[in-house]
């Protein structure tokens, strides 16, 4: 059975010895042995003041207590404890009532002074007194009945306020221990007094043996022998005080107390402030002050020598560090400030660390070294003059192991949260884990007063956190960690400080006590409102989480006054509403409670009650669902470790923090020596920094380092090797880094009443060794005599701009500043110009601050500056860049930018190279330009030799990466990254690497938000610096750029495509730009992979790089995605069609064509199909042209289905069919068709002129008819005023409108249009002014018509309008003028003897004259001839019987006065031939 026990629940009773002295250890078994002589009468003790205490708390319900022999737990025997409880109606406690808290000393001690008295007079006491106070007083004098009354009434009050709990709860009994460490049971309180008053701080302690109490005044022991009449020193029955006389400025301090005893030391603190009345000064008393100053006209120098260096020990060791300090003058009895820190951490005595100052050194002593004790010490000594520090580090290495392989021990043990029934332990991994990884950790327990050890936990703990359990309320505990792997167990921890087990509300009424003495009742409650049962509990929250235990917090309720408020917590499972109280016997007091045995991996819930005597209130909201396990992750590993060397002994290595890492405690770095495999640790103390000096390496040789990180999860991986380096002294012949030169260019910022906001310029060497910060000093200038320095800031500041505090109003005042490094802190810098304290309130900004130089080239560099810290009545709103030639006067400064920049940075351009120049910046805000910033030092504009600039790269995984090479490094360089220029501490968007000379910036993630101007400044350089502006254009190229690296492709110069070949065959293809002979394709077809076969036809040409594939035609089946998959060694590429739908069913249908056609063409067909034509004189030409035609084909000619004929002016030449209609019009619509055919096939071509293509066809028509139109002309007629065109032809079916004035003409009787043969008309009758204007017609050819324009105004109206009334003129006398209207032959043959009679009409107005002629002489009427007028119309001509004689040539004559006209004819008679006979 043995065998199946872990090894580390065998052999651990050895951890059970802590680290005490022999001397200390033979001490208490003495005391034990001898001490248990006195048990049986310490129990009759015990039952004796049981029953008196019972008998004295009246009225109180109480109970017993049972199961416990307190006899056997203490030399001094214990008092039952009183409480109120309350009760329900059920009789089941509740809660307890508590009554005001009085105040008493019996809350520290538990005793009264009779019982005390008693006591003390036992043997138990006597053996406590031989052991412990030899050389003390042995008796003390009886107390006063009026004392015993008032402690016996102090006593009751106490008594009250002890709580008994239900159950368990009074089996647990607070013993009193053997010994125990001092308490304070009063406290001293700050003052705040006026001059010349005097003070008093008093404290009371507790503690057994007796305390020794010492007083200090800011940490320097305060003598009252050196100081005689100054301080008073007075001690009694436990009650301390100091004494301050007449005080005044220089007693304006913290004051200390320390009371320590063989248990332990505890320390207290109080301030006092002097105060002085103003105006009131009195000019022999010194000046008062902020800081250390000269005082009596001596100044102190102090120097340290003789120092220590670093330092190495081993855990169990003792070591001494100490330092000789030289102050001169030299005064006797003159004491200065030592103060000694460890991580900047001041260092007080205790039972680990031993201060001694000897007058001329200083030492600290550290007694038991432990990893704890590892950091870096700095001695500090402070005079009235000023201070001086020394700094070096200590390392702490493991003790060897009792096991071979066992890991390191634990460290920093620390309780995080404390409780009546838990207390929640933490530490910190050990860095050495023996080889092995570490199994986990066991945590153990000690009561205080006690040597007995008590393991908590079964089985070893990963977490580094852990509930303690199972304790007694009330008693106190140290505790320690052992860490186990599978070699063995560690050696413990450092104990832990005490820690008492009691509710924090307890805890804190136990600090709030008040001072017996004083006859005063604090009232530290407000009186209980009785029978209010209280509200819900508020913000109830989950505070820690982990598989071990969950801390819950939350917040009172808000009602003020209540009873006795407590808690009740409830959980339940998530998912269900069965709520089950946690805490069902007791309630907890404190708002705040840690519940355990929780299933790990489920969910809870929680909630809380409040109660008091008057009932149980409602439950708080519920917390969220909680998952019960530790919800805290392992750091990731540090990155990008880079080692420089330092010394001969030691290098400098820093890192790059773990990501997104929770909780941090620090990391551990390890050294291997190169090709060994032999790691060290460099540090047993994580450090919080990312940076570390590794020391105690050996010189010459080389190493590599690994850094890892840790957080109570446990520790990271490591991370990966850094380059190796050699140690050996950085560059600069092995001299250390030296400080820094002083600061320059002080500056004020901002000034209010009591503070001046101070900025200045970096020193131009900072010592080769970064700038770690600065220190402030400050002294006031009276009519012109400056004051002594006082420091402004103890902690140094890493910024240069600073506030310094506590100044007066009105008066001036002078600064230095001092830069450190390193390696100390250098001289401070010049006084500052004087400045005024008095609060600014202008309305413009103050200055802007911190400008630097960037990037300086031949042409342009960058000014960075920060924004001022003043800002004015309004928010700074841009920034002015103002320059000069650095040997220019003031004059010459010009402004660099007309419009306000928001950036607090900018590029300046179009410099003139080997000019020197200097600038400035200037900030406004609504109100205006404020003050010019500090000038900045002269700045030469060349580009030196060896300057680089950013180059952009693309690797072959598509990672973009920026990169900077510098050539002028040394040893501290470093390549700082900014965005905008800022520096970038965020890596999720970039990563940084750095190796050798070259630093790159990697995009994890490239995005628009990456957009921006990305610079590089490189560290201890001259100014070594580059940018590169990302554009969104540059970012696009570059993101194809990375997608093409990251996914090689195979470069196609044409991407898939499809194409129709003859007969209607398919070809899919495409044409890559390079392949190799190791090519391959893959033909794919809705994911299927096709092969070569009847349907698919497939060749790849490697050559020219054409891949293809063809099909003879293309059936329903194959609707779809076609897919040439190409691979070339890595390199691949696709290229895919989509062919469905309408895509699919047009090519479909165009290959069904294709496939037709080529049969067409086998016979006569058309090679171009029927289409028509219009010529310019308006002719209608159908043609077609026609191919492969030979002697028997036939073309024949069809409208509506009946064949023309050749007279249908049908011809036929060269290849082509033409059908000429002359004059078109609506007859001609129809459907017109071409038939080729021949013994081989027979061929078709149809043209549809009905309806939409008959109308297209006269649109056409149109269209040329408008286009043969001439310019509108301008004529007149006796009517008016006529507009015209003429057309080649003219077609009824042609649409035109006339305008006027760009608005359709409105025909009337006035103005009308016509068409006379291919003249189109416009007709203005009678026209006057108002028709004058602009005139056109508008052909209509179905799109966009053609206008013919004229402009009927001015000259060309008058001209117009003047033909116009000529022509009238000439018109009516044309139409009035006499004239025959006809009738009148022109030849009339007549036989002799017959009648002849004529008649025409005659017109004019007025009537015309009528005059008959014969042979042109004027005939008259007689009754041969007879000549007639009638009606002013008609004129008849008339002989009644013709002879020969009448034969003639006749005129008619009429003649009115608008003109002449006459009527010819001519008379022959005749006489018939059988007249003509017989008259022969």
């Amino acid at each position: 059975m043995s065998g199946s026990i872990p090894f580390y629940q065998k052999h651990h009773l050895h951890y059970d010895r802590g680290y005490r002295s022999k001397e200390t250890e033979a001490t208490l078994s003495q005391y034990q042995s001898s001490s248990s002589r006195y048990s049986a009468s310490r129990s009759a003790s015990a039952t004796s003041r049981s029953a008196s205490a019972t008998s004295r708390s009246r009225g109180l319900k109480l109970s017993s207590h049972s199961g416990l022999d307190e006899s056997r737990l203490s030399p001094v025997t214990k008092r039952a404890k009183p409480t109120y409880l309350a009760l329900d109606k059920e009789n089941q406690i509740i809660g307890y009532v508590v009554p005001i808290f009085r105040g008493s000393q019996e809350f520290a001690t538990g005793l009264s002074d009779t019982e005390e008295k008693r006591v003390r007079d036992t043997a138990a006491y006597m053996a406590r007194r031989d052991l412990f106070t030899s050389g003390l007083e042995m008796e003390r004098s009886e107390q006063t009945s009026r004392r015993e009354t008032m402690r016996e009434s102090a006593e009751r009050i106490s008594l009250s306020k002890r709580i008994h709990e239900h159950g368990e709860h009074f089996k647990r009994m607070n013993e009193d221990s053997l010994m125990h460490a001092p308490n304070f049971v009063i406290k001293p309180r700050s003052h705040t007094v006026w001059e010349n008053q005097c003070v008093r701080l008093h404290c009371t302690v507790s503690g057994w043996p007796d305390p020794r109490v010492v007083w200090y005044k800011n940490n320097v022991t305060i003598d009252p022998l050196a100081h005689p009449g100054k301080f008073k020193l007075q001690s009694s029955y436990n009650v301390h005080s100091l004494e301050i006389n007449r005080c005044d400025f220089d007693d304006t301090a913290q004051y200390r107390v320390s009371a320590m005893n063989s248990k332990g030391e505890l320390s207290a603190f109080a301030s006092v402030v002097v105060k002085r009345f103003k105006g009131e000064i009195d000019e022999s008393l010194p000046a008062p002050r902020h800081g250390p100053v000269s005082e009596y006209g001596i100044t102190f120098k102090t120097h340290i020598v003789d120092t220590f260096g670093v330092s190495f020990g081993r855990e169990g060791e003792t070591m001494s560090l100490g330092c000789t300090v030289i102050i001169y003058p030299h005064l006797h009895r003159y004491q200065p400030e030592v103060q000694w820190y460890r991580d900047h951490v001041l260092l007080t005595e205790s039972k680990w660390s031993h201060m001694h100052w000897s007058g001329d050194r200083a030492t600290l002593t550290l007694t038991h070294l432990n990893k704890e004790d590892e950091g870096l010490y700095t001695l500090r000594v402070t005079t009235k003059s000023g201070y001086e520090t020394y700094s070096a580090y200590v390392f702490v290495r493991d003790s060897d192991a009792e096991v071979e392989g066992a890991p390191g021990a634990p460290l920093d043990v620390c309780c995080l949260d404390a409780n009546k029934d838990y207390i929640i332990v933490s530490w910190k991994q050990p860095a050495v884990d023996g080889g092995e990884s570490i199994l986990g950790y066991f945590v153990d327990r000690c009561e205080v007063g006690t040597n007995h050890w008590c393991q908590c936990n079964d089985t070893p703990i990963k977490f580094a956190r852990f509930p303690v359990t199972g304790l007694v309320e009330g008693r106190s505990y140290i505790f320690r960690v052992r860490a186990v792997n599978k070699s063995g167990m560690s050696h413990p921890s450092r104990v832990s400080e005490p820690v008492a087990a009691m509710d924090p509300a307890d805890r804190a009424r136990m600090r709030g006590t008040s001072a017996p003495w004083t006859g005063q009742i604090i009232v530290t409650e407000e009186e209980p409102a009785e029978g209010i049962v209280p509200g819900r509990p508020r913000e109830l929250q989950v505070t820690e989480a982990t598989k071990n235990y969950v801390v819950l917090s939350w917040k009172p309720p808000g009602e003020k006054g209540l009873e006795g408020v407590m808690y009740y917590v409830e959980k339940c499972v998530s998912g269900s509403d069965s709520w089950q109280r946690v805490n069902t016997e007791i309630p907890v007091r404190s708002p705040r409670f840690a519940l355990f045995d929780l299933a790990e991996g489920k969910s809870y819930n929680f909630r809380v009650r409040c109660c008091n005597s008057a009932g149980v209130g409602e439950p708080s909201d519920p917390t969220e669902a909680t998952t019960v396990g530790d919800k805290l992750d392992i750091p990731s590993a540090p990155s990008k470790v880079v080692p420089t060397r330092n010394t001969d002994t030691s290098v400098v290595v820093s890192w790059e923090a773990s990501h997104d890492a929770k909780e941090l405690v620090g990391y551990y770095i390890e050294a291997s020596l190169v090709g060994s495999n032999v790691w060290e640790p460099c540090n047993n103390k994580p450090v919080n920094a990312t940076r570390f000096i590794c020391h105690g390496l050996m010189t010459e040789e080389t190493y590599v380092l690994r850094v890892r990180a840790v957080n109570a999860a446990g520790l990271s991986q490591f991370s990966e090797e850094s380059e190796p380096v050699k140690v050996k002294a950085a560059i600069g012949g092995g001299i250390p880094h030296a400080s820094p030169t002083p600061p320059y260019g002080i500056s004020v910022l901002e000034c209010v009443r009591d503070a001046m906001v101070l900025a200045w310029k970096q020193p131009t060497f900072i010592g080769g060794a970064d700038i770690t910060g600065y220190f402030v000093d400050y002294r006031e200038v009276i009519d012109g005599v400056p004051g002594k320095w006082h420091e402004a800031n103890i902690k140094s500041v890493s910024e240069r701009a600073y506030r310094v505090t506590d100044l007066k109003e009105n008066k001036k005042y002078q600064f230095q500043v001092r830069a450190a490094n390193m390696a100390g802190v250098g001289i401070p810098s010049l006084p500052s110009d004087t400045f005024l304290c008095e609060e600014w309130t202008i309305a413009v900004p103050g200055p802007p601050y911190d400008l630097e130089i960037r990037e300086v080239r031949s042409d342009s560099l960058v000014l960075l500056w920060r924004a001022p810290v003043y800002q004015g009545r309004d928010p700074v709103n841009g920034f002015y860049i103002d320059i000069k030639e650095a040997d220019a006067p003031e004059e010459a400064w010009r402004g660099v930018n007309t419009k306000a920049t928001e950036k607090t940075f900018f590029k300046i351009k179009n410099l003139k190279e080997a000019e020197t120049y200097v600038f400035r910046v200037r900030a406004q805000n609504k109100a205006g330009v404020g003050k010019t910033s500090e000038v900045t030092d002269p700045v030469h504009a060349v580009t030196k030799p060896g300057t680089t600039e950013i180059v952009v790269d693309v690797d072959d995984d598509g990672v973009i990466s920026l990169n900077f090479e510098c050539s002028d490094l040394n040893a501290d360089s470093k390549f700082v990254w900014s965005k905008n220029y800022e520096e970038i501490t965020d890596s999720t968007r970039m990563t940084m690497e750095t190796k050798g000379n070259m630093s790159k910036a990697i995009f994890n993630t490239p995005g628009e938000e990456d957009i921006g101007i990305y610079s590089c400044f490189v560290t201890h350089t001259d100014g070594v610096s580059a940018s590169y502006t990302l554009s969104e254009e540059e970012l696009k190229k570059l993101l194809e750029i990375s997608h093409d690296h990251k996914f090689p492709i195979i470069p196609l110069k044409s991407e898939l495509a499809v194409e129709l070949m003859e007969k209607g065959r398919v070809r899919f293809w495409l044409q890559a730009e390079k392949i190799s002979a190791n090519g391959k394709v893959d033909y794919v077809f809705n994911d299927n992979l096709l092969s070569q076969g009847e349907k698919y036809k497939m060749h790849f040409d490697k050559d020219t790089g054409v891949i293809e594939m063809i099909m003879e035609c293309l059936n329903p089946e194959d609707e779809g995605t076609f897919t040439f998959q190409l691979q070339d060694g890595k390199a691949k590429n696709q290229s895919s069609l989509v062919l469905i739908g309408d895509v699919f069913k047009q090519l479909q249908k165009e290959s069904e064509f294709q496939r037709k056609e080529w049969f067409r063409k086998q016979g006569p067909h058309f090679i171009e199909y029927l289409s028509y034509e219009v010529t310019p004189e308006c002719c209608v030409v159908l043609k077609c042209k026609v191919g492969n035609m030979k002697k028997e084909t036939v073309a024949l000619w069809y409208k509506d289905g009946r064949e023309l004929k050749a007279d249908e002016h049908l011809s036929f030449a060269e290849g082509v069919l033409t059908l000429e209609i002359a004059q078109i019009s609506k007859k001609d619509a129809g459907i017109y068709e071409v038939v080729l055919k021949d013994d081989r096939g027979k061929d078709t071509s149809t043209l549809n002129l009905t309806d939409q293509g008959f109308k297209d066809l006269m649109n056409l028509v149109f269209s040329v008819i408008a286009n043969s139109s001439t310019p509108l002309k301008i004529t007149s007629t006796d009517e008016g005023i006529r507009l015209y065109t003429f057309v080649n032809y003219y077609n009824d079916l042609l649409q035109v409108t006339w305008h006027y004035k760009d608005s359709a003409i409105a025909f009337s009787d006035r103005v009308k249009s016509g068409v006379v043969g291919e003249q189109l008309w416009l007709q203005i009758t009678e026209p006057t002014e108002k028709d004058m204007g602009k005139y056109a017609i508008e052909f209509h050819d179905g799109k966009d018509g053609l206008k013919r324009t004229v402009d009927l105004s001015g000259k060309a109206f008058d001209d117009a309008f003047a033909e116009f009334q000529r022509l009238k003129a000439a018109a009516i006398a044309e139409r009035n003028r006499a004239r025959v209207a006809g009738g009148l032959p022109d030849v009339v043959t007549i036989q002799e003897g017959k009648a002849l009679n004529l008649t025409c009409n005659i017109s004019g107005d007025p009537v015309p004259e009528v005059t008959w002629l014969k042979n042109d002489r004027e005939i008259t009427s007689d009754e041969h001839i007879i000549l007639k007028f009638e009606s002013g119309k008609f004129a008849s001509f008339t002989i009644t019987a013709v002879n020969t004689s009448d034969s003639g040539k006749y005129s008619i004559l009429v003649k009115n006065k608008y003109g002449t006209e006459s009527g010819d004819f001519t008379v022959s008679v005749f006489i018939p031939e059988e007249l003509g006979g017989k008259k022969k």
